[in-house]
């Protein structure tokens, strides 16, 4: 049974930074994309970052970029999203989801539509002012 599990959130001060992990189970990592989203109350859920099974390509939002990587280690199972210079915009609950369905040409599409087949159950993201 394929199971993703967040873990690493937390509160923090604007300007402060957090590592999210996501450690997957049940199946082979490496066959899969993973991504980030987020949703903050009152708001849809939105693409935060993405990386392929091979980690050959990776897709960031244009609200995270420059602040926030995303990083795999297939031998390990695990996606991690460090994120820096966090802003109080950014306070949202972040998920992450697989796919293995996504590749180069296709990321920045399937992270605008947020359908991913498989989804964590999420960490909450708080940074205040």
């Amino acid at each position: 049974q394929l199971q993703l599990v967040e873990s690493g959130g937390g509160l923090v001060q604007s300007g402060g930074s957090l590592r999210l992990s996501c450690a997957a189970s049940g199946f082979t990592l490496s066959d899969y994309a993973i991504g980030w989203f987020r949703q903050a109350p009152g708001k849809e859920r939105e693409g935060v970052s993405c990386i392929t099974s091979s980690g050959g390509s990776t897709y960031y939002a244009d609200s995270v970029k420059g602040r926030f990587t995303i990083s795999r280690d297939n031998a390990k199972n695990t996606v991690h999203l460090q994120m820096n210079s966090l802003k109080p915009e950014d306070t949202a609950v972040y998920y992450c989801a697989a796919d293995p369905r996504i590749t180069r040409f296709n990321i920045a599409t399937k992270m605008r539509t947020t359908n991913f087949p498989s989804w964590g159950q999420g960490t909450q993201v708080t940074v205040s002012s």
